[in-house]
């Protein structure tokens, strides 16, 4: 008897076993989508939730308790400021060379499709400052350094007390390069030969106005997938896609989704789409609950 009890244990341990191991396999809708991140809006087609907002932006930010981060391979940089009617973001990187600040060097990266869809706008510039004189920019692709807005190296080094110390280090002015992303897009800190860089935005407002009162940092344009967003919004759902297929989807609620708007489109039940989707599962668990009973009855 003691045995027959062992047995029927050991038998219903296993069936919960494999009761937890399906009900851990059941599909799970996303929850809402969180609109801020400290003061600053969080709007399609950015997200801080993975599910939320479009696909290709997947990742990019990052909140923290205090700042939000845009995340590219070279690092975390600080948003300052996200414009949805413009659609530009402006970031700021802590560990950049400034006019007051002199950072150690590093280069600024973007995957593929950062740089397809959220690259910096045309009116920010990089500077590359302390180039050798056998610099590539200096030398063959001496085109890619332009005028800007009538600034010059000498300027860079006599203002900023950062930069004075090449100056003064050369007992010259060093060469330096105004220039645009694309070149440090595919040319390296290393391969350029120049030690540091600064970037500058909103540079067609800074004619006249000395390296001191620059804006410093990075201001990127970024475009808006058409995916028929307007209409899940108008319908008070949030734009998102699906994790897995990333699909797009709109969000209704913490347990409901569709595939165009909350109101009028194909609106997902969550039950339904659990039966839909989880009918091998609950079939098994029948199966195994079945099982469960005839073994309890062939012990009595």
């Amino acid at each position: 008897m003691a045995n027959q009890k062992s047995s029927f244990l050991t038998f219903n341990h296993l069936i919960i076993c494999l009761i937890l191991l399906l009900l851990s396999k059941s599909p799970q809708i996303h929850s809402t989508c969180r609109n801020f991140c400290n003061n600053i809006p969080i709007n399609y087609p950015f997200s801080i939730d993975d599910g939320c907002g479009a696909p290709q932006y997947r990742r990019m930010l990052n909140c923290s308790a205090t700042d939000l981060f845009f995340t590219t391979p070279s690092g975390n940089y600080k948003v300052q400021s996200i414009d949805y009617e413009k659609q530009t973001m402006t970031i700021f990187d802590p560990s950049m060379s400034t006019c007051s600040i002199l950072q150690p060097h590093h280069d600024f990266k973007m995957s593929e499709i950062q740089s397809a869809i959220i690259p910096p706008s045309p009116d920010t510039i990089f500077i590359l400052v302390n180039c050798s004189i056998d610099s590539p920019v200096l030398n063959h692709y001496k085109s890619l350094c332009f005028n800007f807005s009538g600034h010059s190296c000498d300027e860079l080094y006599g203002s900023c007390t950062s930069f004075k110390l090449f100056h003064l280090l050369s007992n010259s002015t060093p060469a330096c390069c105004f220039t645009g992303y694309e070149t440090v897009k595919y040319m390296s800190m290393d391969i350029l030969d120049c030690t540091h860089y600064t970037s500058v935005y909103n540079t067609d407002r800074l004619q006249g106005v000395g390296p001191l009162d620059w804006l410093y940092g990075m201001k990127l344009s970024f475009s808006v997938p058409d995916t028929g967003c307007a209409r899940c919004a108008k319908s008070g759902g949030t734009c998102g896609f699906d994790v897995e297929t990333e699909m797009a989807q709109c969000i209704c609620s913490s347990t409901s989704n569709s595939t165009r708007d909350c109101a009028g489109g194909r609106e997902i039940n969550f039950a339904d789409s659990y039966r839909a989707s989880s009918y091998p599962q609950l079939h098994l668990l029948y199966i195994l609950a079945l099982l469960a009973i005839s073994y309890s009855i062939l012990l009595r």
